[in-house]
């Protein structure tokens, strides 16, 4: 496949600009398939008859759009973002791998563990407790692991929130909205992390071992979180939103 660029020198817009506005309707029209791996580096600057320099501020621009993301050493993958996550942002309460997350997520399978309290949990819970629940979430899309979060809530908030650690339907369902409906604030810092994929997990989270992580503590209470999260987000399949207002 080989796309020509006819009269380069008649064009008032950079070679680069030019080659972009070109990729972004292939990706448009489905060309090249949303979530799916781009032609190499090389393939597509010949494709484009560009060279590698010019190719990559091309997709310097997509990625800004959302639309390409780069993973390190493995290429450039075409990343979809939902329509109805367009105008949702960090900066309300809510769920945050659902607003950060371009796949659909369509399965969540979820484990959960009973440890002693430690030095960990009291500083992410702000307070000491008889014991904490462990929680681990792994999220799917078509069958395969594409997100996991790791929650810390004490034992004491189990018996708050009436919960049965028996019913995992239930557990599920507080874990993944309840807790929003009944949180009058939460905190968010947002770093990077390669260890998402340990030998002791249970399941490889597919799209790369750079992950964005999301650390988010969430109140009902003044002095202390009912729980803490850690989502694990691969940077192939983030978009992380803040809508800002003056």
């Amino acid at each position: 496949m080989a796309i020509k660029i006819a009269n380069m020198q008649e064009r008032k817009k950079p070679l680069y600009i030019t080659v972009y506005d070109e990729l972004y309707k292939l990706i448009m029209n489905g060309t090249f398939i949303l979530d799916s791996k781009l032609p190499a580096e090389p393939a597509l600057a010949k494709m484009f008859g560009v060279s590698r320099m010019t190719l990559r501020q091309s997709l310097s621009l997509l990625q800004d759009d959302g639309l390409v993301k780069r993973v390190h050493g493995k290429g450039n993958f075409i990343t979809k973002i939902p329509t109805n996550n367009l105008k949702i942002g960090l900066d309300k309460i809510g769920n945050p791998l659902y607003k950060s997350h371009t796949k659909l997520i369509d399965d969540v399978e979820m484990s959960f563990r009973i440890d002693l309290d430690s030095e960990y949990s009291q500083q992410v819970l702000s307070k000491k407790s008889a014991a904490v629940v462990a929680f681990e979430r792994w999220y799917k899309s078509e069958g395969e692991v594409v997100a996991y979060s790791f929650t810390n809530m004490a034992i004491e908030a189990v018996a708050e929130l009436n919960l049965d650690l028996q019913d995992s339907d239930q557990l599920l369902e507080i874990l993944e909205s309840g807790i929003y409906e009944l949180a009058n604030r939460s905190t968010i810092d947002i770093k990077r992390s390669t260890s998402v994929n340990s030998s002791s997990q249970k399941h490889k989270v597919v799209g790369g071992e750079d992950c964005d992580l999301i650390l988010e503590s969430i109140f009902i209470h003044d002095d202390y979180p009912l729980v803490y999260n850690k989502y694990y987000i691969p940077r192939a399949y983030s978009c992380l939103k803040v809508n800002a207002v003056k």
